[in-house]
This record gives C-alpha cells, structure tokens and sequence, in this order.
C-alpha cells in the first residue's frame, strides 16, 4: 500500500508556487524605472520667442587669438602661398589634430603675404576679410578671404555622455549644440540646474542654467562663450536610487536562484 504523503512534504513538493512568487518579486523591483528630465517643459504648445542676443554678433579679435586664414583667386599658384599650410578647422581640432594658424601677437599684429605686418585687434571677423581682400586686389584676380577663429573652445564636464574640449567653429554656438555634441545629458543629470562658468575681465561669473525652463531661449546664456566652463551635476537623489533599485535587483534575483535550486534539491529528496 502506497504511503500518503504529509502536508509539509507536499508544501515542499509545490516549488512551482515559491518560484512565482519570486519572479513577481523581481519584476516588482524591476519595473522601477530612473526619473526622466524633459527639455523645455515649460514651453507652451504655440508660441513665439524674442531672443535677446542676435546670432549676427559677432565679438572682437583679441591679442593671443589664433586666426585660420585662407585665400583664394583666380590664380592657384598664388593660394598656395597662403594654404600651404594645415589650416586648422574646428573639426580637426575636434579630433586632436595639429594644425597651425596666425597668432596675434603682443602689438596685436598678424603678418601676412605680400601685405605685411596688418593690425587686426578690435576687428570682427567680417571686417578682416574685408580688409584683406582689399589689400590683396593688387597682387591677386578677385581674391577671396575665409578667416575663422581656431582656439575658441569650451570645455564640459560632468554628467554627459562624453565629457570633452569642444572648440568652437562658428561665431554664435548655443549651449545645447555643445551638449549634443557631447552626447547629451546622462539619464541621471540635474537637467534644470547646469552651471556655466564664464570669464569677465578678472572674475569668474557662475550662471545656473535650466534647460527644462524654455526661457534659455530668450537668455543672454543661450549661446556660449570662448573659455565657457559647462558644468553638468548628477542628480545624486535620483542616482542613489537607481543604485538602491539595482542593489535590490540582484539581490532579490540571487535568492530567487538560490530558492529555486534548494527546492529542486528538496523535491529530488522527498521522491
């Protein structure tokens, strides 16, 4: 006659009920998902904003700047005097490159082909390339002038994807062409609270910077500066949570292992 098995030992022979209860454990503790920030939230659905710096300003050549310069006409020979050289572009420098440019120098001075020694501090941009195509009229036909700067740079750190030295290669570049090029903000960025600091004369001026407020686009910060430090916190609540969420995770994963193989060893027993 066949023994009747006991309550517990049937209890025991019911892995079946501890491993769902474990799972749902897990996926309990796994739905939890980070915080996410939204850019702009604040933006009303139509709208229209002012913005307060126009992209046409264009700032002044300063001592120490590195210009890239090129020229061209309607006679290559005579470029190649100009371009021989590596032209340094933001690319490049971007990718670590060496390249070479005009530095201004203490007197505010670059020196130049055919022209010679040409003053060029307290100019834009624009109004060098002007001056130089009208200097150049007489050596070269139809001269073309391309000037750009090439140690303008900010530099990020933080909570981005790819802290780096990001050199500038246009006049106006918003702070959020900068982060995107640093991959974005992390999911565990402080994205309403991202500090600029700037140069003023011989003062540091430290700018907190909401970008989940669309006011940025109507701010004087919206684009950065030259030497602009970009500061991006992590959200160290936030942070320590998901870290709790995970520790917990695999916590409850290992037991779950360690349940269902006891009671796999159990069951083999009680046959």
């Amino acid at each position: 006659m066949q023994k009747l098995k006991t309550s517990s030992q049937i209890d025991l022979l019911a892995p079946i009920n501890w491993g769902t209860f474990l799972i749902l454990s897990v996926l309990f503790f796994s739905c939890s998902y980070p915080k996410s920030f939204t850019y702009f939230k604040t933006l009303p659905k139509d709208t229209t904003i002012t913005a307060v710096v126009s992209p046409e300003l264009e700032s002044k050549i300063q001592k120490n700047d590195v210009l890239g310069i090129s020229v061209s006409s309607l006679n290559s020979e005579l470029d190649a005097q100009f371009n021989n050289l590596p032209k340094m572009n933001a690319d490049a420098m971007n990718n670590n490159q060496n390249i070479f440019g005009f530095k201004i120098n203490d007197n505010g001075q670059i020196d130049f082909h055919f022209i010679g020694k040409v003053k060029v501090e307290g100019m834009t941009k624009k109004q060098l390339k002007e001056k130089l195509e009208r200097e150049l009229m007489p050596f070269m036909k139809e001269p073309i002038v391309s000037v750009q700067y090439m140690n303008k740079k900010v530099t990020v750190i933080g909570d981005v994807a790819t802290p780096k030295i990001f050199y500038l290669s246009e006049e106006q570049v918003p702070l959020l062409d900068v982060i995107v090029n640093c991959g974005d903000l992390k999911e565990t960025a402080l994205a309403n609270d991202i500090l600029v600091i700037r140069d003023s004369s011989s003062t540091k001026v430290v700018k907190h910077i909401n970008l989940e407020d669309h006011s940025i686009f109507s701010s004087p910060w919206y684009y950065v500066k030259a030497d602009d430090i970009i500061y991006v916190k992590k959200d160290v609540l936030q942070y320590d949570k998901e870290e709790r969420r995970r520790t917990v995770q695999t916590t409850v994963s290992l037991v779950t292992a360690v349940v269902s193989l006891l009671l796999v060893v159990i069951n083999i027993f009680l046959k």
